[in-house]
């Protein structure tokens, strides 16, 4: 239909919306960042802790080989070393750190006195206990002497006895140390 000549259309002119109500609705407002400063000292605050834990695992490995590294800096350190490990504490794995090779035959003849003590403790019912004086040493080069005098002592029935018995170790200087090579009873 076309409106006639002599009618009239009226025409509202179209009301204009303000432009901060043609935005959309808004939820929840926006998260605030975190003022500069703050992620700046949170930053260093982090850098720091991670320092300082990386530190404390340095100092621990650092620790950790010390304590566990067999001390064979001298030829009368290395003999005493040996003699602790295998006489006193009797553990042929500790023993073996301080010699030349695994269970060498050069020292059997200190493993038969280890032997025949053990086989008196069990016989007498009683605890033997080695120890030993100065170590003197004589060395040339990578090799070296050391004589030590072993002291063998028993307590049997309340009587206190020991035996003196000299010993010669002969060491050699390894890439890693000093390391016991023979041992024999010496005269």
């Amino acid at each position: 239909m076309q409106p006639s000549a002599g009618s009239q259309v009226s025409r509202v002119p179209a009301q204009r919306t303000p432009p901060e109500q043609l935005a959309p609705p808004s939820g929840a407002p926006a998260p605030a960042r975190p003022p500069r400063r703050l992620r700046t000292v949170l930053t260093v605050v982090a850098g720091v802790v991670g320092l300082l834990m990386l530190g404390g695992v340095a100092t621990a490995f650092v620790l950790y080989e010390r304590a566990t590294t067999p001390d064979r800096s001298a030829p009368d350190v290395v003999v005493d070393n040996y003699l602790r490990a295998f006489l006193v504490d009797r553990n042929d794995v500790r023993a073996e750190q301080f010699t030349c090779s695994t269970n060498p035959p050069e020292l059997n003849e200190l493993r038969a006195l280890r032997d025949d003590l053990l086989a008196r403790e069990k016989r007498f019912a009683t605890t033997i206990s080695v120890s030993w004086g100065r170590l003197d040493v004589q060395s040339q080069g990578d090799m070296a002497q050391v004589r030590v005098d072993l002291i063998i002592s028993a307590h049997v029935d309340g009587i206190s006895q020991s035996d003196r018995q000299p010993w010669q170790f002969n060491v050699r200087r390894a890439d890693d140390g000093w390391k016991v090579c023979d041992g024999t009873p010496a005269g």
